[in-house]
Parts: C-alpha cells; sequence; structure tokens
C-alpha cells in the first residue's frame, strides 16, 4: 500500500510543474518523479504531465506560426491556448487531489510515454 498524502502531493507536483516555467525548466519535475518514486500511479501521472509539456509546446508553436503569418490576426488564438492550458492543468491537479488512486488522463493529446 502506498501513502495517500505523498501520491496526493507527488501527483499534483507533477501536473502543477508546468505553472513553474512556459520553458523546459518545468518539464524536469515529473520526468525527476517518474524515475525516483516506484508508485505507479505518480509514475502514471508523471508520464501524463510530460506528454502534456510536449502536446503544450507542439501547440504553442503552431499557434505562434499562425500569429505569425497572418500579422496579428489570430492573436486571440493565443488567448484560448492559454486558457486551455491552464484550464486542463487545474483540473488534472482537482482530479488527482480528489482521486488520488487513479491516474489523470488529459483529453484530445498525443501521448509520446
Amino acid at each position: 500500500m502506498y501513502d495517500t498524502d505523498q501520491r496526493k502531493l507527488l501527483s499534483a507536483l507533477s501536473h502543477a510543474a508546468i505553472f513553474f516555467s512556459t520553458l523546459f525548466v518545468s518539464v524536469g519535475l515529473p520526468i525527476a518523479l517518474l524515475f525516483v518514486t516506484d508508485d505507479p500511479i505518480v509514475k502514471e501521472n508523471a508520464k501524463e504531465s510530460i506528454n502534456f509539456h510536449l502536446n503544450v509546446w507542439i501547440y504553442g508553436t503552431i499557434i505562434t506560426i499562425l500569429i505569425w503569418l497572418t500579422l496579428g490576426l489570430l492573436f486571440p488564438l493565443a488567448g484560448l491556448g492559454y486558457l486551455l492550458h491552464w484550464g486542463l492543468t487545474i483540473w488534472a491537479i482537482a482530479s488527482v487531489l480528489l482521486n488520488p488512486d487513479q491516474p489523470f488522463r488529459y483529453p484530445f493529446i498525443f501521448r509520446v510515454l
């Protein structure tokens, strides 16, 4: 049996890491958790967080290119991107805190891990 409080904390930290920085630094925490912990739920949440980071970077790059190509006409798309990014992350954190025995799965993302 695994410690529920530790599982909640590490799973929430894994998903919340994306708030620390939008650069590549924030993905370090879920990568570290993936290798350090032996809790299978925390490992699954860390993998999902890494996949979400990759998706945020890919979609952010696409949105940035579209904004540049349209000379800023699609700038509101950036706001929608941030709203989805933050909203999904808050949903993930709340989910792992309310149901610590089940890993969170982000909808509509590509999973590399």
